[in-house]
Order: C-alpha cells, then structure tokens, then sequence
C-alpha cells in the first residue's frame, strides 16, 4: 500500500507552489490568481528513507526502489464553494479516495501574494475549509442515504446497517461537526470506509511560512493561533519557497542549504513522517541482487499481510518469513553473515513484522 495524500486549501495559499516543490515538477501552474489549478494534479514522490542507501552498499542491486507517496492537488476552495462559489465542490471527489488530507494554511504575509478574503487569517481559513468540507459530506451523505433506504426496503441487512450508520452521520454534520466525530462499531468499519466522507479522514496541517519564520516557527504556539478548529491534527510547518529551492538542488546541496536555515529536515520529510505516524505506517524492505525495495505496511501487520503488499499471492500462498532485523543485516554485513551468527529468524504467520526488517517470503500457490 502506499501513502495518499489530498492537499486542500483556499487559493493562494501556496497549495500549487508546494506540490511542484515536492513533486520536482512542474505539474501544476503556480499563479498569483484563484482556481489556476483546473484539474486534479497526482504526483508520486519517494519516501526519504537512508537505511535504502545501506542496504544497497551490501547487497549492490541493479536498483533501489522506494515507497511513493501520492499528493492530490485540487483547485482551491473558497467559502460557498458548496453552493456554486468559486469553482465549487467539484475537485473533491478526486481526494474522496486519499487516506488523509492536508490543509495548507497560510502563514506568511506578502503584499505581492493576493488573498482570497484581502486579510491574512489562518484560523478563518482553516474555518472556511473545514466547512465547506462539512457540507460537501452533507451532499453525499444525503444522497447515499436515499439510495441505502430504498434497498434497506427490500430487506437488505447489509443496506440497513448503512442507514443507521448514515443517519448518524448526518446528524453531526448537520449540527457542523466532522463525520469523524461519531462512534463507529468495528463491525461498521468497512461499510463506513465505503461511504468515503472527507470529514471522516485524519487531517494534517500544513502551516506555509515565510523564510525567516521556518526555524523558529512553534507548532504548539500555531495550534492555539488556529483554534478549537485544529483540535489535536499534527501542524507540519512548510516553507513552499523553500521546498521550490531544495528541488533544484542535489542531496549535498540541499543539506548544506537546510544547515543554513537553520532547519534538520525539508518539509517534505517533515510531511512524509506525520502522515506515516498519523495513519500508522511502517516500512519493511526485501533486498537482493535485482532490487533492494521498500515496501509500506501498516504497523502491526502480520507476515502474510505484509508479504500481501508485493502480491496477493504471497499472502495467500504464505509458509515463512526468513526475517532479519535491519541493524542486525548491516552488523553482519550481508545476509549469509546474519544466518551464520543467528540473527536470520524464521518466522510464521502470527509474526508481527517491525520497522526496518529485512524480509524473504516463501510461499506456494
């Protein structure tokens, strides 16, 4: 599985500007005017992750291949969007399918820089985007729940269940709470991931700050700027100037920059490691002369899901796991050395795969 990320915000907020910094691209026309992202921009990036690095120093593969995170950029909403503002609603169901999404908010001030509303206001717009994301979901969820009462009618179990969780649903939003706000029964889960409201996914928040703000900028400070509004959603400080900058230059280059900002990481690891920690992401790799390669899993998977992720058949064909930790493969110096010295484990189906394990799957189908 990997990583899919909608970026959300009002224009002019640098939601453009951050997905071409990110993605080295440049996909999505950034300009100083609302609405210039017409349709949705989907740009895979790969996951920074050094251990990769040596890995291939050991092994010396034909490639190295990292986990991607999908960025979905769609137009900037603004406050009405629901009833025909702006563009409207019509860009968000291409972040239905996202597994969370980022507000980019805007920090920064700058004359040159138009906003939408002439006033600088991260908690108002924040506002603004929460809500039209509520009434969005308020569409939907009233459409589905026509749909799911006519077929509860003929008796359908499975179309009842739907209703009363809909029903519930709808009363929040109605009142202007988030869909997440509800309680689901774990027997409700899969049902409620069908309904794919936007206000049910965990959310990140991109504050975009200006240079000479990125070092010193407070989280915590921020989250008391924005509000009841942010709740406890991660705040991933981003400089979109500075992110366009470090895509032009390579890896020595960029670090060098960072060092003199005064910043350890680009905001896009920043980002990258929220999201994973959000949603409860961990990275296995498998490793050998072909390939070293990366792969996303959720945290707690077990051996056969984990194998599920290069193929469907590994898991379902699953027998063992030749698993060997990642600071025992580098100790060793090679995966023979780590047999030798007991470090290679054969492990089953009930294993629970770690951060960082270096894994060979047999199976048979």
């Amino acid at each position: 599985m990997n990583l899919k990320l909608g970026i959300v915000g009002l224009p002019n907020v640098g939601k453009s500007t951050l997905f071409n910094a990110v993605t080295k691209s440049a996909q999505a026309e950034a300009a100083n005017y609302p609405f210039c992202t017409i349709d949705p921009n989907v740009g895979l990036v790969n996951v920074p992750d050094e251990r990769l690095g040596q890995l291939a120093e050991i092994v010396s593969p034909e490639r190295i291949l990292h986990s991607v995170v999908e960025f979905v950029d769609i137009a900037g909403l603004v406050r009405g969007a629901s009833e025909g503002e702006g563009l409207g609603n019509q860009f968000l169901s291409h972040i239905r399918e996202c597994q969370a999404l980022c507000h980019v908010v805007r920090a920064f001030e700058d004359e040159n820089v138009h906003h939408v509303d002439a006033v600088i206001n991260p908690s108002d717009d924040l506002q603004t985007i929460m809500t039209e994301l509520i009434l969005a979901d308020l569409q939907s969820v009233t459409k589905q729940l026509e749909r799911a009462t006519k077929k509860a009618k003929s008796g359908d179990k499975e179309a009842k269940a739907l209703v009363s969780l809909l029903e519930r649903a709808k009363a929040a939003l109605d009142a202007e709470k988030m869909a997440n706000t509800i309680e689901v029964e774990e027997t409700e889960i899969p049902l409620w991931k069908s309904a794919q409201l936007l206000t049910a996914k965990p959310f990140l928040i991109i504050a975009n700050v200006a240079e000479d703000d990125y070092a010193i900028f407070d989280p915590e400070a921020f989250r008391m700027t924005l509000g009841e509004v942010a709740g406890d959603a991660p705040i991933v400080p981003i400089c979109a100037v500075v992110e366009a900058e470090l895509a032009t230059l390579d890896d020595a280059e960029a670090a060098e920059f960072l060092a003199e900002l005064g910043v350890k990481n680009s905001g896009l690891v920043s980002l990258i490691r929220a999201g994973f920690s959000m949603l409860g992401l961990q990275n296995y790799f498998t490793a050998g002369v072909t390939e070293v390669r990366s792969w996303t899993i959720p945290v707690g998977a077990t051996a056969p899901q984990a194998a599920g992720a290069i193929h469907t058949d590994f898991e379902r064909g699953f027998i063992k796991a030749d698993v060997i930790g990642f600071d025992d493969y580098i100790a060793a110096g090679s995966e023979a050395k780590a047999k030798e010295t007991g470090k290679l484990r054969m492990e089953g189906k009930q294993y629970i795969v770690q951060d960082g394990d270096v894994i060979h799957f047999k199976f048979n189908v």
